[in-house]
């Protein structure tokens, strides 16, 4: 029998994660680029971290506001190492989650969105674009030239995604929401992270208002994490797979793309740990991306 404690906890995460994927999906961009698309019941949706680039896009994005002195050299070493730890375990710590939950985009308090969009642009040119793995391009692009509408869903804040999403030519983004107020950011997120169950949520929140048939969709990802995202279309496709969703795959019969290095590839079960993406990214952006208040 489920204790009281938990019979509370696991609802109040059910409504997070539905929160948090309902308030992606309405702040999900959508470009003109494809206003009319020939296929308008299908869609592709691509995780972003290990999937569309390679490593975890709120890092790279630390590393440059780091170059601009957003925060000191001591806890962008500190963000170094937890990625680190995350990719080399490849297990998720419950405090380090809750953490996460609790203080990731924290370090944006009292920063307008127009100032993050604009240092977004920026590292995106400098740290960003270059990691970008052709073969899953490759794959988005396929898909717009079908006619279909192809949208990012990830942990990462939705300004990441969104420009990422815009540099790519692709429909639009569902990322992480965090709360702003006149256009100045509160320091909290909207529901909880875009990872696991809330990035199902967002699909299905886009799903409907889209008018969107889910079985004729395909999505991407590289994350065992993200099963509920990939379970819910009918053309699933693990890009990069970790060690666990490449057995789930495999089993399941699902396509299986790898565009790494050889030994990149070997080393997967290894170096790539379900939440490398999805955790240590935000967790990321919870301990070491703290800006110094203007």
């Amino acid at each position: 029998m489920t204790p009281p404690a938990e019979r509370r906890t696991l609802p109040n995460l059910q409504q997070r994660s539905t929160l948090a994927g309902e308030a992606a999906a309405a702040a999900a961009e959508v470009e003109t680029a494809l206003t009319t698309p020939s296929d308008p019941t299908s869609a592709a949706f691509f995780d972003v971290d290990n999937t569309i680039m390679q490593g975890a896009s709120i890092f790279h994005l630390a590393r440059g506001l780091h170059r601009r002195k957003f925060f000191t050299t001591r806890e962008i070493a500190g963000a170094a190492w937890k990625q680190a730890y995350f990719r080399v375990v490849g297990v998720e710590d419950p405090e380090h989650v809750a953490d996460a939950r609790n203080s990731a985009l924290g370090f944006i308090a009292g920063h307008t969105v127009a100032e993050l969009q604009e240092l977004t642009e920026e590292i995106f040119d400098e740290a960003m674009a270059h990691r970008i793995w052709p073969g899953t391009r490759a794959q988005a692009q396929l898909h717009l030239d079908q006619g279909q509408r192809v949208w990012l869903v990830t942990a990462a804040p939705i300004e990441i995604a969104q420009v990422i999403a815009r540099r790519l030519g692709l429909t639009g983004a569902m990322g992480t929401v965090a709360e702003h107020d006149g256009g100045v950011y509160t320091g909290r997120l909207v529901g909880d992270m875009l990872h696991g169950p809330a990035k199902a949520e967002a699909v299905r929140a886009l799903a409907e208002r889209e008018g969107l048939d889910l079985q004729a969709c395909s999505a991407y990802s590289d994350s065992f994490n993200d099963l509920p995202m990939l379970t819910m279309v009918g053309d699933p496709c693990a890009i990069n797979p970790d060690s666990r969703l490449r057995a789930h795959a495999r089993e399941a019969g699902w396509r299986v793309r790898d565009y790494r290095t050889g030994r990149k590839a070997a080393r997967a079960g290894l170096l790539v740990g379900a939440a490398a993406g999805a955790v240590s990214g935000t967790v990321a952006a919870g301990v070491a991306l703290r800006s110094r208040r203007h």
